[in-house]
């Protein structure tokens, strides 16, 4: 209800990015998505225009999902143009692909922060909270092929977030990003089914 709310209320033609922009992740998605005919899912996309700029880079198979249907329906008329690029509305927690869909999966600073967002304590997170990142993760798992790829960008560090990502399908590696606020590319690769 507060994401469609919100979105209701905004122009359709408004866009928002949380964290960076496409310019900003451009030399760490250079670095780990060198092919650009990779089939793309894009968790929570909401209004970001990272898809966008990624499409205008050469990145033309990516399939954006949120659950808002507001900001779905405004994304597909934006983005009409845009041959090969795909809106569902969609819950991340339970994601309607067939198993090792995708070669890409990115989470920038949506949907899983929002799961998040309601906590409680960062080093004690509500069992509900906790419960609802693992289904994320779990069906990112699941429809990811084997050798794919999840980025995931946040301003959550490390020594709360790794927990959540952890799999045994998956080794967790990530930089940091920016100079006096920082952010983290989280970059997994899955190895096993």
């Amino acid at each position: 209800e507060y994401w469609n709310q919100r979105y209701s209320k905004e122009p359709s033609n408004i866009t928002f990015d949380w964290f960076k922009t496409y310019k900003d992740l451009k030399p760490s998605f250079d670095e780990h998505l060198q092919n650009k005919d990779v089939s793309i899912l894009m968790l929570g996309c909401g209004n970001s225009t990272l898809s966008e700029d990624m499409y205008d880079a050469g990145y033309h198979n990516i399939t954006n999902v949120d659950f808002s249907e507001i900001v779905i329906e405004n994304m597909q008329n934006r983005c009409i143009d845009k041959i090969g690029m795909s809106w569902l509305v969609m819950d991340i927690r339970d994601l309607k692909f067939p198993e090792e869909t995708f070669d890409v999966i990115i989470d920038k600073g949506g949907t899983m922060d929002a799961l998040m967002s309601d906590e409680g304590d960062v080093w004690d997170p509500k069992p509900e909270a906790v419960e609802n990142v693992k289904r994320a993760v779990d069906q990112v798992v699941r429809v990811l092929k084997i050798g794919g790829k999840f980025i995931y960008i946040t301003f959550g560090q490390p020594h709360f977030r790794r927990k959540y990502l952890e799999r045994p399908c998956w080794d967790i590696n990530f930089k940091k990003l920016g100079d006096s606020f920082h952010y983290f590319f989280y970059f997994m690769i899955k190895k096993i089914a």
